[in-house]
């Protein structure tokens, strides 16, 4: 994890420090390109309870619970999940499997308390747990029984008798919803599923405009760039301006001469890469034709419907 985003450290006592984001690293969902159809729903249920508290709690609801932010690699799932945050005016707790899980015995569940102990006294605040499958993976894919004690130490401060989360919010990110066990999904738990899907192509254009505009290029069509790498995550465009600077690096090393990123030079590159989410979305297309009785997972469903009419309508599939 980034050392500028790292919300934890050893006390001296020896139980974990956790401490919020810093203001600088704050974002708003005008940060964020595209998903405004996400960014729409996750106001509603999410955002407007911590903003207009009064008139939710006069249906009974209030700020706060747990909510399961899924997709593919290096789509923004935490980026996101910092949006969410910023839009809340909540601080933002950025916390890793790694902060948690201890090879001690009682150590873990001492971290998560110390946790839920420091974010109480600081809300209105986010929670975001990365990987949160390696914690609540299915109970059949568990290798080490002994986490089934951290597990429980999780959940009862999720949504145990005396905990007490109002204005706190927890989301958990992951690759694999589906490896995720039930009792994490139960109500009061991340019973809210969002799919975060891989930046559309206004969004693509502005990853590219963002990740280009501060260094040596030509005259650029950020439009032209975006239209040819459709599936590709926000970190596959960064892995692409990162290579072609690399090579651009290395052509004046050896001729002595100024060069600029071309337009030439992006494509070039898209042309010999594949986007990394292919590989993730040929495994989710089974898990949304044979595991989705429940409907969870309707809208990764409806993206890859209106992908195959999309490469129909351009020709790529008959």
């Amino acid at each position: 994890m980034d050392e500028k985003l790292k919300n934890s450290v050893g006390g001296e006592s020896g139980v974990k420090i956790f401490e919020p984001i810093g203001e600088k690293y704050k974002l708003t969902f005008s940060d964020v390109g595209g998903l405004e159809k996400l960014k729409k729903e996750a106001n509603i249920k999410i955002i407007q309870p911590f903003k207009n508290p009064a008139l939710f709690k006069k249906f009974k609801k209030s700020a706060g619970g747990g909510i399961l932010l899924y997709g593919a690699p290096g789509c923004g799932k935490s980026y996101f999940a910092r949006a969410i945050a910023g839009e809340c005016g909540a601080a933002f707790y950025n916390v890793t499997i790694e902060d948690i899980l201890d090879m001690y015995v009682g150590e873990s569940e001492k971290n998560i308390k110390a946790l839920f102990d420091t974010v109480r006294e600081n809300r209105p605040a986010v929670i975001f747990i990365d990987e949160i499958d390696a914690l609540g993976r299915k109970r059949e894919l568990l290798r080490n029984s002994s986490l089934t004690s951290t597990i429980n130490a999780f959940l009862s401060q999720m949504d145990g008798v005396e905990s007490d989360n109002e204005n706190i919010l927890i989301i958990g990110a992951t690759n694999a919803p589906w490896d995720v066990d039930s009792a994490f999904k139960r109500t009061g738990r991340f019973d809210r599923t969002f799919f975060i899907p891989p930046p559309d192509e206004k969004a693509r254009e502005e990853i590219f405009t963002l990740y280009l505009q501060e260094l040596p290029i030509d005259r650029l069509d950020y439009k032209k760039l975006a239209q040819l790498t459709e599936a590709y995550s926000g970190a596959d465009i960064k892995g692409i301006v990162d290579r072609v600077s690399e090579s651009i690096i290395e052509q004046i090393l050896e001729s002595g001469e100024e060069l600029r990123i071309t337009q030439e030079d992006l494509v070039e590159l898209i042309e010999q890469t594949k986007p990394t989410t292919l590989e993730w979305f040929e495994m989710a297309k089974n898990v949304v034709e044979y595991a989705n009785a429940s409907g969870v997972y309707d809208e990764l469903k409806e993206f890859l419907s209106n992908r195959i009419k999309s490469k129909k309508r351009m020709g790529f599939l008959s």
